[in-house]
């Protein structure tokens, strides 16, 4: 024994994205782990950008490889290379679901089921399944734990919790160490501009136009991007097999409320604002219950939403090469 640290491998799947870059950045960045090499697997669809991993281009433990989740072959050999996953890769934009349900079936399905096939074939140590609190589908009052069924409303949900599902009788049959999260709506720079916030926050920053979906009731919980990524770090490194952890931000708003308080920011008012038909299935709220991530992981969001919007806002003001060349791919 020489006392020198083993090098952990994570193979992170769509890790050009928006999450998926952040929490690349940030494991490998002045405050991230010691010795953990990063292998980053994206197919580079319309939502991911090489530019997201410029400030890690040149760090030495980075490796990018442009592939696609659904590719057994190149899946098969990443993952023999690799002792953890944390899969992040994933068609994610509801109203493209509805329009078009295929893509969202291939890769969040189909690629998750490949993913796995390659980790029991590999013996690979962790596999993280990123998911999202729109499995569990709309609720009226309180707030859903980690043991309620899940109820998607939209093909983008039902192929998220079939690949949650998928990945935990993984779990359960093969006793591969599956730990799964589900995030409340994320917030934050380099997000691509199409969901709700940097869409409006870009088109207001043109001096444009907003859409708010029916009586913009709709509830959402808020979470900033850097507790997102912290939350699943904790689950990577300290969480159980076989165990759903929901990671919440505390700030529930209505879309109403978050329309006003967008316009305040980029300097508009609500003339900017044309009010639309609802979306089909549009979930009236989420919210989830973070007592598990709290108790046994020590997890607590530290990004108050005021001055994360103040944050995101002046970064997308700040920031117009990186998002104004992506507008021509975004639904708008």
């Amino acid at each position: 024994m020489n006392g020198t640290k083993t090098v952990t491998r994570v193979l992170v799947t769509g890790g050009a994205g928006f999450i998926g870059s952040h929490y690349v950045r940030t494991l490998l960045g002045p405050d991230g782990p010691d010795r953990t090499a990063v292998t980053v697997l994206d197919k580079l669809t319309y939502a991911g950008n090489p530019a997201n991993l410029d400030p890690v281009r040149d760090h030495p433990g980075l490796t990018f490889v442009h592939g696609d989740v659904c590719d057994r072959e190149l899946v098969g050999k990443l993952v023999s290379e690799h002792d953890q996953i944390v899969h992040f890769a994933a068609e994610s934009h509801v109203d493209r679901s509805l329009a078009d349900a295929d893509a969202f079936v291939r890769t969040n399905v189909l690629g998750t089921q490949t993913l796995l096939d390659a980790a029991l074939r590999n013996r690979v140590d962790t596999f993280v399944q990123i998911s999202t609190d729109e499995v569990y589908g709309s609720l009226e009052s309180g707030s859903w734990t980690e043991e309620e069924p899940v109820r998607p409303n939209s093909p983008y949900a039902a192929t998220k919790a079939s690949a949650d599902l998928i990945a935990l009788a993984c779990h359960r049959t093969h006793g591969l160490d599956v730990r799964v999260t589900r995030c409340s709506n994320n917030y934050g720079h380099h997000h691509f501009p199409e969901k709700l916030i940097p869409l409006f926050i870009t088109r207001l920053l043109d001096g444009g136009r907003v859409p708010l979906y029916g009586d913009g009731s709709h509830v959402r919980d808020w979470l900033h991007i850097d507790d997102h990524v912290r939350g699943i770090e904790l689950v990577r490194t300290r969480g159980r097999a076989g165990t759903i952890y929901n990671i919440g931000g505390g700030t529930e708003l209505s879309n109403k409320e978050l329309t006003g308080l967008l316009l305040a920011a980029c300097g508009a008012d609500w003339s900017s604002v044309d009010h639309v038909e609802d979306r089909k299935g549009h979930d009236r709220r989420y919210s989830v219950d973070c007592s598990r991530i709290r108790a046994e992981l020590g997890y607590r969001p530290a990004k108050d939403f005021t001055t994360g919007l103040a944050e995101t806002v002046a970064w997308y003001r700040e920031n117009r090469s990186w998002w104004e060349p992506l507008l021509d791919r975004a639904v708008l």
